[in-house]
């Protein structure tokens, strides 16, 4: 029997697609990326955005017209779950561990107690529910013994796990200290007051990804109240220094959004000043989208389609430049990488660039694997020796 995923949407949703995935494997299925050859298919639907949803729809209907006596089974972060009884034995943590991927997700919470007047998700995914810390460290040592050199934590609200007190710092300092021999990545941290706590325990633990990602949304305090973000510009200005002054090579990211209703240009031009104060390198910038069910959908002062286009293109042109300046520090050093791509070598550093190895070099290196039976290089972590940087891609040789 084989089993085809199609995963849409964020990091959680791709480490609940891992996992249920492990879960066929484990009993006996196999996997393909296939339509055609699958028995079951399963598409695990992101609805963040009314385009999201209506991809999500459109692959299914799809599917349903191509492949009708195939079974299709519709479940993740939408409301139009289909077919998910046929998934009911897949219930609970088997101790199956996901193999696809080259880097491991550990979903330690789901759900979102906040209610930000553009986002729709905390009707999909409920109040907030935290996994056990005892049962994240366990499943963290099972994805190492699997042989995974990072693991990316990840959740629908991080800052808002919490097991009987143990908070995101103390997740994060437990993970580290337990797995010495792994690195841990942080997904998005809300800069509420909290992530100081987060800082705090990313620099006191090297192991921990010097990589710290904020969803800002906008640099605006007049916007960000109608978003009703729990937080102001000010706010983050205050977390971002922080994090720079202990970690002063800190990868920052962030996501920012453009056109939110009634955003005028001085709101623009304060998220422009908000980006150039603080050395960001990871931006994902997007235009924003009207979601029928949101407080925002039904607010005045929407912005024309292409005056939110223009002004992400502003702000994602200005990203890439700082990416790229970022990226420069690096020429010199030497990074680590987990290795995700074999015929370069290529994967990412703690601070999310990508590095690779010229191909005769991966190829040395994969030979001398082979002669020492270490296995393929892929998930394996080697140190790299930055000797140029293209864009914000790091070149080098392996030390």
């Amino acid at each position: 029997m084989k089993v085809c995923f199609d995963t849409f949407g964020c990091r959680l949703n791709r480490a609940e697609a891992l996992e249920m995935e492990a879960k066929f494997l484990e009993r006996g299925w196999t996997r393909t990326d296939k339509h055609s050859e699958a028995d079951m298919i399963v598409i695990r639907a992101c609805s963040v955005t009314a385009r999201a949803q209506r991809d999500c729809a459109r692959l299914a209907d799809h599917i349903r017209a191509k492949y009708p006596m195939k079974r299709l089974v519709v479940t993740g972060c939408t409301t139009e779950k289909k077919n998910e009884h046929w998934l009911k034995d897949l219930a609970g943590d088997t101790g199956a561990v996901p193999t696809a991927s080259a880097r491991a997700y550990l979903k330690v919470q789901d759900g979102c107690a906040g209610r930000c007047s553009f986002c729709i998700v905390p009707k999909f995914r409920g109040e907030p529910t935290s996994v056990p810390l005892q049962k994240c460290i366990d499943k963290a040592g099972r994805f190492a013994g699997a042989g995974y050199k990072e693991i990316v934590v990840t959740g629908c609200s991080l800052t808002q796990y919490n097991d009987n007190g143990k908070r995101l710092p103390e997740l994060a300092a437990a993970l580290a200290e337990a797995l010495p021999g792994c690195r841990f990545r942080l997904g998005s941290v809300e800069p509420v007051p909290l992530a100081n706590e987060v800082v705090a325990a990313m620099s006191a633990h090297p192991n921990i990804c010097n990589f710290l990602h904020l969803p800002v949304q906008s640099g605006s305090a007049r916007i960000l109240t109608a978003m009703r973000r729990p937080y102001l510009a000010k706010d983050v200005d205050a977390i971002a220094k922080n994090a720079v002054s202990l970690m002063p090579d800190v990868a920052l990211g962030c996501d920012l959004m453009t056109g939110f209703p009634d955003e005028m240009p001085n709101d623009h031009l304060a998220t422009m000043a908000f980006l150039r104060r603080h050395p960001f390198s990871n931006v994902h910038v997007f235009k924003y989208s009207e979601r029928p069910g949101t407080v925002a959908a039904t607010l005045p002062g929407a912005v024309p389609p292409e005056i939110r286009m223009e002004r992400a293109h502003e702000i994602a042109d200005m990203a890439c430049e700082m990416r790229r300046q970022y990226a420069r520090r690096f020429r010199g050093r030497t990074v680590e990488v987990v290795v995700e791509d074999e015929k370069t070598l290529g994967g990412w550093t703690p601070e999310y660039l990508w590095c690779e190895v010229g191909q005769t070099r991966a190829k040395v290196f994969a030979h001398s694997r082979k002669s020492k039976n270490d296995g393929p290089a892929r998930k394996s972590a080697i140190h790299v020796l930055v000797t140029d940087v293209s864009g914000d891609t790091l070149k080098g040789d392996v030390v």
